[in-house]
Formats: structure tokens, sequence, C-alpha cells
């Protein structure tokens, strides 16, 4: 039972990392669309902060839905799974909000690569106790 609870959980953390893929990708379309550029971003700012937005999100989100994946696999608990989804997820959002808003430092951006590091980390501790154990 373990095993399909901590499967439905890491569905829904890779679902609504998905809708966060998706939303930042329609970010750039829309931007590459009223500023009618077709590639790179012709030194827009606002727009080579949303492509930079949607690119940091595609290094960082495959790493942490596979970690979540394996310790559904390995059976780890559902609450285990959904603490480092919420982690990964909101450290992705609350970043990809602090870059769009600005392309320089800033406490949002802080936050959210914290928040995704701290997410690895467990995930990553995690996944090592269970092949051990």
């Amino acid at each position: 039972m373990d095993t399909i609870t901590s499967g439905h959980a890491a569905a829904l953390w890779a679902g609504l990392h998905v809708f966060l893929m998706l939303t930042l990708s329609l970010l750039v379309v829309r931007l590459r669309q009223k500023h009618k550029v077709s590639l790179g971003d012709e030194g827009i700012p606002e727009l080579a902060r949303a492509i930079r937005a949607f690119g940091n999100a595609t290094e960082y989100v495959p790493t942490g839905l596979i970690a979540l994946v394996v310790l559904a696999v390995v059976g780890a608990p559902p609450l285990a799974i959904h603490v480092a989804g919420f982690v990964l997820f909101s450290g992705r959002l609350v970043h990809a909000v602090g870059l769009s808003s600005s392309g320089g430092a800033s406490i949002p951006r802080a936050l959210g690569m914290v928040a995704t590091w701290l997410a690895y980390i467990f995930v990553g501790v995690a996944l090592l106790f269970y092949a051990i154990a």
C-alpha cells in the first residue's frame, strides 16, 4: 500500500512541476510574440529573464523529479515525497518569480535556490539511506 500511495505522491509533484514548466514556457512564447523575436532574446531584458527562468527550471526540475520517482519506487513514505516535492516546487516557483522580476540578485531568487538545494540534499540523503538500508 505504501508504494501505491508513494507513487501517487510522486505523481502529484511531477504533475505540478509539468504545469510549472508549461507556464514558464508559455511566458517565453508570449514575450517572443510580443517583441517579434523568434530566436534568442535580441537584448530585451524581459525576454532574457523569462528565457533564463525557464532554462533554470529545466536544469533543476528533472533531477528532482527523478529523485522523487525513485523514492516512490523504493517505498519511501508518502510524507517524505510530499515534503521533498513541496520544497522543490516552492523553490522553483519562487526562484522563477524572482528571476522574472529582476535580472539581478534578489531575495526570491536566493530563497528559491536555497529551497531547491535543501530539496536536493533531502532526496539525496533519503536515496542513499534506502540504497544501503
